[in-house]
């Protein structure tokens, strides 16, 4: 763990930091999501009617959302790789990105990918939802490097300026707390299942059986417990060590796009105009030099923050933990993790 930075210095840090993106945030009923993201598309999704058939994972961001929907993606391919030619959305939409004109063209079966609150997800009882949550402690550190690496976001702070925003809701997503609290709620309903990051780090296979289960027990958990080879193949398709280099080149692939280019490609218009939004945000320095990595998937394990949080800043988020989750039994989930 990290010496100890006092509160008022890391105030003093965040004040002089270049703390902001690029790309001033948007709004949605309060709820704030990154400013590359467009306006009708996320409109869009919040006033979708669900199908009866549709599937979303939900997550607060790096909470799991690309593992957790790499393997359900497995999960409806019955194991099928998708090789090494995989592109970004081959695995389905993400919904703020895509809208969702161009996400119910998307083959099916698929899943779609959400960071909405409960309050604006497209809801019927009849869809299905996933919500996938992580300690907070990682959270904020994989929310870190996230926010430093892709393009458009390009955080210029310290980890103790992000902590800072993370501990007070200050980042796009807002509040990790009010976001888990709005879908642990719903935990109980037919329709949600509620997944811990640290559930499939733990246990992977059992996340993977209890994932087909809830989706639709006879096409897919029945053939993944009496298929061993099935079952192995998505084991073995979403583990880190495969997912890494694949789902990093897709993603270094994707923002290395031109917006000409994207719309050669056919891709939505939402995200034809969220790549000319990044584009605008890149420096000289950017265009000239070679494009760096995004690093989408960086490293997968339980326990990071303590190499980034100073012993202040753990008992500070502690302290907001046991308070925001005082009245539900959330503690129990990450207790051996914080």
């Amino acid at each position: 763990m990290r010496p100890i930075v006092e509160r008022g210095e890391a105030q003093r840090l965040l004040s002089m930091s270049e703390a902001s993106s690029p790309i001033p945030s948007n709004y949605f009923d309060g709820f704030r999501l990154p400013g590359m993201f467009s306006k009708e598309a996320v409109q869009s999704v919040i006033d979708y009617k669900p199908r009866d058939d549709d599937i979303f994972i939900v997550t607060y961001p790096k909470c799991g959302t690309t593992w957790s929907h790499h393997t359900l993606a497995l999960i409806l391919r019955h194991g099928e790789n998708f090789g090494e030619n995989f592109k970004l959305m081959d695995s389905g939409p993400f919904l703020e990105m895509t809208g969702m004109e161009a996400s119910t063209k998307v083959p099916r079966p698929c899943a779609f990918r959400t960071h909405l609150p409960f309050r604006l997800v497209p809801w019927s009882d009849k869809a299905k939802y996933i919500y996938v949550t992580r300690n907070p402690k990682d959270a904020c550190v994989s929310a870190f490097h996230h926010t430093q690496n892709i393009p458009g976001m390009d955080f210029k702070g310290t980890f103790d300026d992000f902590f800072e925003k993370f501990i007070s809701g200050d980042i796009d997503c807002g509040d990790y707390f009010d976001h888990l609290e709005g879908w642990y709620k719903q935990r109980n309903r037919p329709n949600v299942l509620f997944v811990t990051y640290e559930e499939m780090k733990e246990d992977h296979e059992a996340v993977i059986l209890k994932m087909a289960s809830f989706v639709d027990d006879e096409k897919y958990g029945e053939p993944l417990r009496n298929d061993q080879q099935m079952l192995d193949n998505v084991l073995k398709y979403s583990s880190f060590k495969e997912m890494k280099p694949l789902l990093n080149k897709s993603m270094d692939d994707f923002f290395a796009m031109s917006a000409n280019n994207a719309e050669k490609s056919k891709m939505p218009e939402s995200i034809q105009n969220m790549l000319s939004k990044v584009s605008e945000t890149k420096t000289d320095e950017d265009v000239a030099g070679k494009p760096k990595s995004c690093n989408f998937v960086r490293k997968g394990i339980i326990g990071d923050w303590r190499n980034h949080f100073s012993e202040e800043q753990s008992r500070r988020l502690d302290e907001k933990f046991a308070e925001r989750t005082k009245n539900i039994e959330i503690p129990e989930i990450w207790k051996k993790y914080l």
